[in-house]
């Protein structure tokens, strides 16, 4: 973390591929004529995107603690850099952006062609914010991506209760971007005043600059304030549930849940910088997220929208990340970074099933549900496997980060509060099985034709298959990301003097 290494690209800015590489595609598709042919390229482009990403991780030194791969313009104040952390996450936005250019869309309101523009555009805002060095340009990603899930909120909206869901959408997210940027803005200053005058958003010449105490408090809590927002994490999730509940199907919630951008936001910017802070405050917000594991959990279970129940297991199991991330273990760092990409696979190809499911009976009201099982066994099967994943069943890349965010608990927490964190594991266990049963196996509503549902397609096959079988592959084979992150995680941990 202290220090780039700056190594030969092999003919090409790898890093700044990743970011425009997608960007590119948008402004071509937005300037083509022909639709079919737009919609092929777009998609060759999300390829394209996911091929850089696994040369990144094929040339990256996972056993080095030092940041890779650097590219810096000053006049533009870009810096952008990679470690195994880094990739994690680009390789997984990579996947989805593929993913969700095959998914479509259930309803009209826009055409494929201009949706897989605007999801282009936000998979390049997501490899800024992966792969900057700078306060600034993540802020400045973070807000084109927010503005355009807000784009595509207002698209489908055709109800009152959806322009409910934007209003708060923009509400929550505008503020927490709004805490963000002031924490930076503290930040740099504490700076300004140590080096006399010269300010700068660049995280390495921040960790260079000892944080004055009361500005190191300050900026703490504003920086997690807003990336908790965006997490979210409890009791700043107000913004999910009417999103989920009453906006995009599945296409906004796995942009905003799929890539975990609030808990990479913690790992790459909060803990370093604020790291006296964060040891001060740890135990806190470890309560809090122990109390949302059970408080989003109950709620969970009263809920009769299969989305909105969706939206609170999110909830839940995003507390056990960030327990995970302030144990400030190197196991607990790897298990909670790991957990939220097992998190992101599962949630994503749980949301998409929930999508096809509500083009298939126009609802997602559990007492409407029933009886899917039978006439779409893969969805059903598809989501299932998603929620074992969310809960850490064996097989899934769960397992092995939920095993290391609960070893490290116990060694930082002790076993009370370990084993009640678990326990809220198995509370959302219950309610996953339980939704899975109402939706899927319970006897189908009799006003409801089985004539109305429409068996599996080829293309529902593709989207939720290529999910699982990366979901799956990485549950059994876990060694390679756990080795990817092993050292970006010892060098996050050294910031908190543990062993």
């Amino acid at each position: 973390m202290n220090e780039v290494h700056w190594t030969a690209l092999a003919g090409y800015p790898l890093l700044a591929t990743l970011q425009w590489l997608p960007l590119a595609g948008a402004v071509l598709l937005a300037i083509m004529r022909d639709d079919d042919l737009a919609l092929v390229l777009g998609r060759l482009f999300a390829v394209g995107e996911l091929v850089v990403a696994c040369d990144l991780y094929a040339r990256i030194d996972a056993t080095s603690e030092v940041l890779q791969f650097a590219e810096r313009v000053d006049l533009f104040a870009y810096h952008a850099a990679a470690d195994g952390i880094s990739v994690l996450f680009i390789l997984l936005t990579a996947l989805l952006g593929i993913v969700l250019s095959f998914y479509g869309m259930a309803r009209r309101q826009i055409s494929p062609v201009h949706l897989l523009c605007v999801l282009l555009v936000i998979e390049s805002a997501q490899m800024i914010m992966l792969t900057t060095m700078n306060l600034l340009w993540f802020a400045a990603g973070s807000a084109v991506q927010l503005a355009l899930v807000a784009y595509l909120l207002w698209r489908w909206a055709s109800a009152r209760e959806e322009t409910l869901a934007l209003s708060r959408f923009l509400q929550y997210q505008l503020f927490g971007w709004c805490l963000f940027v002031a924490g930076a803005a503290v930040l740099v200053w504490s700076h300004a005043d140590v080096i006399g005058g010269r300010w700068s958003f660049d995280l390495l010449d921040l960790l260079r600059t000892p944080q004055i105490g009361k500005y190191q408090s300050a900026a703490f809590y504003l920086l997690f304030y807003g990336l908790a927002i965006r997490t979210p994490l409890f009791p700043l999730h107000g913004w999910l549930p009417n999103s989920a509940g009453y906006g995009l199907i599945a296409v906004g919630p796995v942009l905003l849940l799929g890539v975990k951008v609030g808990i990479y936001g913690m790992a790459r910017f909060l803990l370093p910088l604020t790291a006296e802070a964060v040891m001060v405050w740890q135990h806190y917000v470890v309560g809090f997220a122990m109390v949302g594991v059970f408080f989003a959990a109950i709620l969970a279970f009263r809920q009769v929208n299969l989305r909105r129940l969706m939206a609170f297991a999110v909830v839940s199991h995003t507390s056990l990340i960030v327990i995970g991330l302030f144990t400030l273990h190197p196991a607990g760092l790897q298990g909670a970074l790991l957990l939220a990409v097992n998190f992101g696979l599962a949630v994503t190809v749980m949301l998409l099933m929930v999508g096809y499911v509500y083009r298939r009976t126009g609802t997602t009201q559990l007492d409407r549900l029933g009886g899917l099982f039978d006439r779409a066994p893969f969805i059903a099967l598809a989501f299932l496997i998603g929620g074992l994943a969310i809960l850490g069943m064996p097989g899934t890349p769960g397992f092995d980060a939920v095993h290391l965010v609960l070893e490290a608990s116990i060694a930082t927490f002790g076993a009370l509060p370990t084993i009640a964190t678990a326990l809220g594991n198995v509370v959302a266990a219950g309610f996953l099985l339980w939704a899975f049963q109402r939706a899927f196996l319970a006897p189908r509503p009799k006003d409801v034709p089985a004539a109305r549902l429409a068996r599996t397609s080829r293309s529902e096959f593709l989207v939720g298959g290529a999910t699982l079988v990366v979901l799956l592959a990485a549950g059994f084979y876990p060694e390679p990301w756990l080795k990817l992150t092993d050292s970006a995680t010892q060098a996050l941990a050294s910031f908190f003097h543990h062993g």
